[in-house]
């Protein structure tokens, strides 16, 4: 005889999920079209059949009548893999969608954030709302944060008014703002009390928003690696999971492994569970959608010579991908933004490169560095980003466009001899002296440039040359960290990120041959998928005699 037994409810401190129901055992329950989106099944919502649910290791479908059975498995989220064409409806506790239960029959851990709490056992239904076509012509729009990591409720702050506010400031009448929302771990500086602060604020947006864990979300206190993000799967349910829209698949990992009294103390991996039910997802997901990767430690190695990702993961990973032609990989962890695309040095076997866009950080260099007149810290990264949040448009044939939003005040506190917007910067200096050796040269940090990117200058108007991309700290942000050395006192709450090598930076020499005066400084750069654009300044020639 089988056993039956009950999957748990959520703890007294989150609210129950919408739509509970007595299914036919105590170890499943109902998937069902919430035709009314009421959270209830009332007459006439069917049941669905062929619907997913998961422990975030096995796949069950539920059958004709849209039920499931799925034996739970002690601290596990169980959860709905969310199908095209249907959305959730939110949770009351938090505003995030509602598609997961977690499982946890005995005594948690005891934890300093709390953990996964004992709960009463219940069984749990999912409601499917049928989703009305987006108006944006069959594009998905999707706002991507990486590490806001708020330390304090003063970040939290400029978490709101640096990143949110901006944003709704945008929206037009009942438009949403995006079709879905995700966050790529590090959603606090290690104080995982501030979740529900940063979660209210998040649901300003009115977006669907998704969640991967990073390794400033774990609970350090965890014995090891299976407990570690006990508080944050309280939070946010499973820490792998997938969801689907019409154009892409999402899988969200947590790739994140935890190693108390090591040095470090993490690393970039994957569990054997979370094999598991990627074999399982990608054994049936559609090969003719985009298919994301979310996570927050890159697949790259950060350091040439240290691996910063176990390789053998990523060699297993990269062969349950082998065969989809449609890959991006979104990745957080680095405060600062690169393009890489992987192929054979580092294990992919696949027919073209696979692009792994890392993304820059909405905290930018930690909240540091000199506020603006709105007291929001300039935040520049230590490749000379602008702190922001990036965008993804994926189109229904699977190709996709990428861009990058600096904050309103982002860089703008440097240097005088900066001039910036939100796909460049430029920096030059103010005067040279006329005849002198023209070993002086304009900078331009182009945000979103890769190694290939085509950037060029022209001065006066005249003929476009090109500008030589080098791996050097941005000089801009150079300055600053001088300054910040100079001065006696600290010029701000913290300090500005150390200026790193960027890896898209260019360099053209400015001619001192040219007649005594100003001259004009144009630059241009080719985005592949925002087009082309320019910026300008100016240096002046200066007479002087020996």
């Amino acid at each position: 005889m089988r056993l039956r037994v009950c999957i748990l409810a959520l703890s007294l401190s989150v609210a129950m999920p919408a739509a509970l129901a007595q299914p036919l055992s105590c170890d499943g329950g109902t998937v069902f079209e919430d035709r009314n989106g009421n959270g209830r099944r009332d007459p006439g919502e069917p049941g669905l059949a062929g619907q997913r649910v998961s422990d975030g290791r096995s796949i069950v479908l539920t059958d004709a009548q849209g039920r499931y059975v799925l034996p739970l498995r002690e601290r596990s989220s169980q959860f709905l893999i969310k199908p095209a064409g249907y959305r959730l409806a939110a949770r009351a506790d938090s505003g995030l969608p509602d598609y997961w239960l977690n499982v946890t029959l005995g005594e948690s851990p005891a934890l300093k954030y709390g953990g996964m709490p004992r709960a009463a056992p219940a069984c749990r239904d999912y409601a499917l709302i049928p989703e009305r076509r987006s108006g944006r012509g069959g594009e998905l729009d999707v706002l991507v944060f990486a590490d806001p990591q708020a330390k304090s409720a003063v970040d939290v702050g400029y978490y709101r008014r640096a990143i949110v506010e901006p944003l709704l400031a945008q929206r037009k009448g009942k438009a949403p703002l995006a079709d879905l929302g995700l966050s790529l771990g590090d959603i606090t500086h290690d104080d995982l009390s501030l979740y529900p602060q940063i979660n209210a604020v998040t649901a300003r947006l009115g977006v669907p928003w998704l969640h991967a864990p990073g390794n400033h979300d774990l609970d350090f206190d965890a014995k090891d690696d299976d407990d570690s993000l006990l508080s944050y799967r309280h939070v946010y349910g499973p820490d792998t999971y997938a969801w689907e829209e019409p154009q892409t698949n999402f899988i969200v990992l947590d790739d994140v492994v935890y190693r108390p009294g090591s040095t470090p103390e993490y690393i970039g991996g994957l569990r054997a569970d979370q094999f598991e039910f990627l074999e399982a997802y990608l054994a049936g997901a559609d090969k003719r959608r985009l298919l994301v990767l979310a996570m927050h430690i890159p697949l790259f190695d950060a350091a040439p010579g240290r691996e910063t990702f176990r390789h053998a993961d990523r060699e297993r990973l990269f062969g349950l991908l082998r065969e989809f032609p449609h890959v991006l990989v979104l990745s957080g962890h680095s405060h600062a933004q690169r393009h890489v695309y992987h192929t054979g040095d580092s294990g992919w076997r696949g027919a073209a490169p696979l692009h792994e866009y890392n993304v820059g950080a909405a905290c930018g260099g930690f909240w540091a560095g000199i506020a603006d007149a709105q007291g929001l810290p300039d935040a520049t990264m230590s490749d000379g980003t602008p702190n922001g949040y990036a965008r993804l448009r994926v189109r229904a044939d699977a190709g996709y466009a990428l861009s990058w939003h600096p904050a309103p005040s982002a860089g703008r506190a440097l240097d005088a001899a900066a001039v910036a917007n939100d796909y460049l910067r430029l920096y030059a200096p103010k005067a040279l002296r006329q005849g002198s050796y023209p070993i002086r040269g304009i900078y331009a940090n182009v945000f979103m440039g890769g190694n290939d990117s085509r950037v060029e200058y022209r001065i006066d108007g005249g003929a476009w040359k090109p500008m030589r991309r080098v791996e050097q700290p941005d000089p801009a942000l150079l300055a600053e960290n001088a300054r910040d050395d100079a001065a006696a006192q600290l010029r701000a709450y913290d300090r500005t990120a150390i200026a790193t090598p960027s890896p898209h930076l260019w360099n053209a020499p400015l001619p001192t041959d040219l007649a005594a005066g100003e001259h004009a400084v144009e630059v241009r750069t080719f985005d592949p998928w925002q087009g082309e654009q320019r910026l300008g300044t100016g240096y002046r020639l200066i007479e002087a005699a020996p």
